[in-house]
């Protein structure tokens, strides 16, 4: 079966992320080049709809292409899935709307946390507030803010960037590119068009993807970004061992039966994680393709996929690591970056340990509250 045209792409703006990963980790933010050759490619439209001018992706087309971008740079992946999972919700905007947010932008960005306040204001919203992970915010050009109103009404708000204060508060352990930083609004107005109430505001785009639930693909978006760095950690591991000679060893690393056998477990490891996404978004995707919508229990299990693959990521990497010593601790160590940027992805909501307890709930037979699946 051919691949998607945004694959190859994808290829080649990971290659360069490669190249500038270090440049990115010393900025905080993507290397400017690297933000023109992925704006350039759509690599952060991957999730805007046909009728916007998007590419229609399959939802395992995005994970595949999310993962080629994070092999090359963690960071480049995760800013390419922030901004292109934000795009799918220009299907819930009008076409002009949807035109001048997401589809003449360079990328989008923003935190769907409902951390700000939203008053009404003639014919839209008065926002204030501060937010954190603002990944991708200093190279995108409207930001999505979620608020609250005083009536417990949930809103996407999307503002250009010109009215956005930002707080540099990025120092970080891993994924130092993304350049996830601090933002706030001071009593911005935002127009009706420009906001989203989660929950109630109609989808106007009638496809695939658009009817995909937005948090399970967010969560399947991050474990593709992580599936990506494993791949890089294992492949880096093996150049390593095939290069390296142990200290009081006359073999080199690839000869040792320990090195080969952390390796075999690691393939596994990593390949049935992806195996097991790829398996759950494919039978959402064919109930979809039939006209159906996306059932609970399927939710439930691509979110306990994808956070079973964020955290079996984090053991492959760490086992590379571990398996190549010493050379894999210097900041100069791709591995090492690898290791750094896997530690920070469970963090996140959609894929962290926590969210084990809701899945289990559904498992158990007991009510769980699906709004945030």
């Amino acid at each position: 079966m051919a691949s998607h045209p945004a694959l190859e792409t994808a290829r080649r703006v990971a290659a360069l992320g490669s190249d500038l990963a270090d440049v990115s980790e010393a900025e905080r933010r993507l290397a400017r080049p690297l933000v023109d050759e992925a704006s350039a490619g759509r690599l952060f439209h991957l999730c805007l709809p046909a009728r916007d001018g998007g590419d229609s992706p399959t939802l395992a087309e995005v994970a595949e292409i999310l993962a080629v971008l994070g092999h090359g740079d963690g960071a480049l992946g995760w800013c390419s899935m922030i901004s292109s999972t934000t795009c799918g919700l220009a299907a819930y905007l009008p076409a002009e709307a949807a035109q001048e947010i997401f589809a003449s932008s360079r990328a989008v960005g923003g935190v769907f946390a409902p951390n700000g306040r939203a008053g009404t204001d003639g014919s839209g919203y008065r926002v204030s507030g501060r937010w954190q992970w603002g990944s991708g915010s200093g190279h995108s050009e409207w930001l999505l803010a979620g608020a609250m109103t005083a009536e417990g009404r949930r809103l996407s708000c999307l503002v250009p960037v010109a009215d956005v204060e930002f707080h540099d508060t990025w120092h970080t352990v891993g994924l130092r590119g993304t350049g996830s930083g601090d933002f706030s609004l001071d009593g911005v107005h935002v127009p009706d068009g420009h906001v989203i109430e989660v929950g109630r505001t109609p989808l106007l785009v009638d496809d695939p993807l658009a009817r995909f639930p937005t948090f399970t693909m967010l969560a399947v978006g991050v474990a593709a970004v992580s599936i990506g760095i494993g791949r890089r950690a294992i492949d880096e591991a093996v150049a390593i061992a095939a290069d390296r000679t142990p200290q009081f060893s006359s073999r080199r690393l690839a000869d040792t039966g320990a090195a080969q056998a952390e390796l075999a477990r690691a393939e596994a490891r990593w390949g049935a994680a992806r195996a097991y996404l790829h398996d759950t978004i494919d039978t959402a995707w064919e109930r979809l393709i039939d006209g159906d919508e996306v059932t609970l229990e399927q939710r439930v299990r691509i979110r306990s996929a994808a956070a079973h693959a964020v955290s079996e990521v984090v053991a492959t990497v760490d086992a590379m690591f571990a398996m190549c010593g010493g050379s894999a601790v210097y900041d100069s160590s791709v591995l090492g970056r690898c290791l750094r940027d896997a530690h920070v992805i469970p963090q996140h909501i959609m894929v962290s340990a926590r969210l084990h307890e809701t899945l289990g709930k559904f498992f158990m037979g007991v009510d769980v509250d699906a709004g945030m699946l």
